[in-house]
């Protein structure tokens, strides 16, 4: 298959779990009933909240963590590919997880991804975040089969590290998604320009499907999920405050064609640090 019909739904997620997967089942199922054959939801789809205790407060183990029962069972009813955003999973005592599931049309868990760089950042005085606190980096990149070629999997933060997407696309990745909960400011400065950027040094297409609007605690994010080719056109954009959908027709032959085009990934040169 050349042609993928993709989807990202862009939601604004609250504190509660079951509350955020009755939101977002109707709109994977009207993605599905327009034509999506992939459907990618944000980081932190199931619960934002912000303080540890609240965190764990609705945090599981993998194996008792409602979400993705829901995710298999509607990858399962509504046939399509889904990657069910991030959820946070115990991993150890005091430790959490910010790990993506990519679903196949079986209900099955095709693939998972451990959010490797954690966002440790002072945006202001007033707003600082400490990822790291409450969870634990992941330390292995990973790319999926799927019908139309290889998928790598990233997470938000992680969209300032080129050289994991470079080591991505270098390992067969014609398609790479991040989902993410973008900061306002942040995402003003930097969202569109980053995520260009990626698609631009590896030839693939990006999907960005994000958090939006103002959330539990007074966390405010960015929205404008996007899709973006392997040139870096964007081909399908959200609004920067309401939930929604957005979708593209993905030709996966615009990934050869970037990549001879401009091969830069054949162009490495080993070098002396200064």
């Amino acid at each position: 298959m050349t042609i993928l019909k993709a989807a990202c739904i862009q939601t604004n997620s609250r504190p509660d779990i079951a509350e955020n997967l009755a939101l977002i089942e109707p709109m994977i199922r009207e993605a599905r009933d327009n034509g999506a054959q992939f459907i990618a939801l944000p980081e932190n789809v199931c619960m934002m909240t912000r303080g540890r205790e609240n965190i764990f407060a609705n945090a599981r183990p993998e194996n008792e963590h409602p979400g993705i029962p829901f995710f298999q069972r509607v990858a399962k009813e509504t046939a399509v590919w889904i990657l069910g955003g991030t959820l946070a999973i115990v991993v150890a005592p005091g430790k959490l997880a910010n790990r993506c599931y990519l679903y196949s049309p079986d209900g099955k868990i095709a693939a998972h991804y451990d959010k490797i760089h954690l966002f440790d950042v002072d945006i202001s005085a007033e707003e600082k975040y400490r990822e790291s606190e409450n969870f634990q980096r992941g330390e292995r990149a990973v790319i999926a089969d799927v019908p139309w070629g290889k998928l790598g999997l990233t997470i938000c933060y992680d969209i300032r590290f080129p050289h994991l997407y470079r080591a991505l696309a270098k390992a067969g990745a014609n398609m790479i998604t991040v989902p993410a909960a973008f900061t306002v400011p942040t995402g003003q400065m930097h969202w569109h320009v980053l995520l260009r950027g990626r698609a631009i040094e590896t030839g693939a297409f990006v999907l960005a499907p994000a958090q939006c609007g103002m959330h539990e605690g007074g966390r405010h994010t960015y929205g404008h999920s996007l899709i973006i080719d392997p040139l870096g056109k964007i081909l399908a954009e959200g609004d920067g405050e309401k939930p929604g959908i957005i979708m593209a027709d993905l030709d996966l032959a615009k990934t050869g064609e970037a990549r001879r085009m401009l091969p830069s990934l054949k162009h490495d040169r080993a070098f002396e640090g200064p």
